[in-house]
């Protein structure tokens, strides 16, 4: 039994002789910055590391690279907390260093994407610091959200949403006289101000920011909280705020996904189509769409709007074949005929590494179990149709660092709340690369130099010269999958075929004669293709297909 989904709307596919846009089945490699490869010594990541990765991750076999925010910033939230859209923050580098960085990753011919922050700016932008100054009911107020507190001498905020990261949606702003005075929203730290998109000058603002960098080459942006930038435009109060852990979902339906946002992602697309049609090379949109349903996020992905919105419904989904499936088929069916491919991601800097989120217990670091899974989950991703970002790290087979102390903590949600629940940090930890003790070749210049944030010893099981030194290794699994991607007709941009399979197996055809299967379950079953696989996660016998394995054959199904 067979059922065929689409995975888009009449784009050629990767086995018709016509060319399609690369975007559609590209696989993208994030690089957090700070976190890669520190070039100076200091302990943080910067541009002329990103460049001197380059030749690895050609090697690895991805096809283009974002780059975390790199701004100048003061760092309250890693960058996301932007004071100059169109700088460089020193402790990464310059402009004329990223132009190097440009310049290389097309000679190597990756492409580059960067990271905007279009929902909010730094409280030390100049466009901020030029609001407190502002009487209110000023021009320069009316780029964000100002208004006047509730009760008595507006003493209370002005609605009872709640931060992302904790606490108040709100902070009071004190009067240049030294009374206090209106209320400012910021959904994510008070260090974050929301900007009012509503307020024309700031679009005009954002496209001179697209403008200047696609001028500097780059060929895309992936978008921070692209359902985000516009509210409800009465900040009414949410009917249930609930508490701080609940504050996406509360603020959601008022804060999030307004109708509005739509026009915005029309103008940057025109810009984007602006260059592609000067010189042919198409520039790509990538959203971080969090809604509430498949059929919302496809929303964002129609001919006119984004190329690209992650689709973290498989980040987020259980190991267990019935959610799996579920939660591919509802993304492919509601994507169809937008003009886009589903865009899958299973780790990213904001999420708890796979290898660790799939070992079914917490602090089982590096488990045998975790990793099986996580490599399974991976070789899935891969064979589905449409596009893939790959975190740093992830080709590693790394684990979250769950034991990082209190006091070198700086993610926001912990210094808001003092609950580690949310902690991101774990996932941020500087890359090893080679040695035995920390930095592990993180940081180039200097000898027992001191990471950002420390590395466990544990870390030198999986640095990068043991990785490609070990055929078994997360990477080479990675590299392989990543070349077979390129090479097979049916991979990448198409059409998926779910096949019969047995309990807590997963099986899909793609194109003609290649198959890929995954066993969710505890115990071996029969492989769905006789021979030998092409790829497989984990070791695969004859006729036999592990528990937490996947495997890519070429040949029909049923096997005979």
């Amino acid at each position: 039994m067979l059922s065929t989904l689409p995975a888009g709307s009449g784009h050629p596919s990767r086995t018709a002789p016509t060319p399609h846009p690369w975007w559609r089945d590209a696989v993208i490699y994030q690089v957090y910055v700070r976190s890669f490869l520190d070039s100076t010594g200091d302990g943080i990541g910067d541009l002329a590391g990103v460049r001197a990765g380059l030749p690895y991750l050609r090697k690895l076999g991805v096809d283009g690279i974002w780059l975390s925010p790199f701004y100048p910033s003061p760092q309250h939230d890693h960058g996301y907390d932007v004071a100059d859209y169109c700088g460089v923050d020193p402790v990464y580098g310059d402009l004329a260093e990223f132009d190097r960085l440009v310049a290389d990753t097309h000679r190597l011919g990756l492409k580059l994407l960067l990271d905007i922050v279009p929902n909010h700016c730094s409280s030390e932008h100049p466009w901020f610091r030029e609001a407190l100054a502002a009487a209110p009911g000023s021009a320069a107020r009316a780029r964000f959200h100002f208004a006047p507190g509730r009760g008595p001498d507006g003493e209370e905020p002005p609605n009872n949403w709640r931060a992302m990261f904790g606490g108040p949606a709100w902070s009071r702003t004190t009067e240049p006289d030294g009374t206090p005075g209106e209320w400012y929203l910021h959904l994510f730290t008070p260090e974050q101000p929301d900007l009012n998109w509503r307020d024309p000058a700031v679009g005009d603002d954002f496209e001179r920011v697209l403008r200047f960098w696609l001028d500097r080459g780059v060929d895309g942006f992936r978008i921070d909280v692209a359902a985000g930038l516009f509210k409800h435009p009465e900040l009414p109060d949410s009917d249930d705020p609930g508490a701080d852990e609940r504050a996406r979902d509360a603020v959601n339906q008022l804060a999030w996904n307004q109708p509005e946002v739509h026009d915005v992602w029309r103008r940057w697309r025109a810009v984007c189509e602006e260059y592609t049609a000067g010189d042919g090379h198409e520039r790509l949109l990538v959203g971080e769409v969090s809604v509430p349903t498949a059929r919302e996020h496809a929303e964002y992905v129609r001919p006119d709007e984004l190329h690209q919105a992650f689709f973290f419904d498989l980040l987020s989904a259980p190991w267990d074949a019935d959610a799996f499936r579920a939660t591919i088929t509802e993304a492919i069916r509601d994507i169809a005929g937008t003009g886009s491919t589903v865009t899958w991601v299973l780790n990213n800097h904001d999420q708890v590494r796979t290898v660790t989120r799939y070992a079914g217990e917490p602090g089982v670091e590096g488990s045998g179990l975790g990793a099986a899974r996580a490599r399974a989950a991976a070789l899935l991703m891969l064979a589905l149709p449409g596009a893939a970002y790959v975190y740093q790290g992830e080709e590693l087979g790394l684990p979250e660092v769950l034991d990082l102390p209190d006091e070198v903590l700086t993610d926001p949600i912990f210094r808001r709340t003092g609950s580690r629940k949310h902690v991101r940090d774990g996932c941020r930890v500087p890359l090893p690369w080679s040695g035995h003790a920390s930095p592990f070749g993180f940081s180039q210049a200097a000898v027992g130099a001191k990471p950002w944030l420390p590395q466990p010893e544990w870390f030198a099981e999986h640095a990068t010269d043991r990785a490609l030194a070990d055929t078994r290794s997360f990477w080479h699994l990675y590299r392989d999958g990543l070349q077979l991607r390129r090479t097979l007709p049916q991979l990448g941009d198409g059409t998926l075929r779910w096949l019969d399979a047995p309990a807590h197996v997963l099986a899909i055809a793609r194109g003609e004669g290649l198959v890929c299967a995954v066993n969710f379950g505890t115990e071996p079953v029969p492989a769905p293709v006789l021979g030998t696989p092409l790829l497989a996660s984990g070791p695969c016998p004859d006729g036999v297909l592990p528990a937490a394995t996947a495997a890519w054959w070429a040949g029909e199904y049923p096997a005979p």
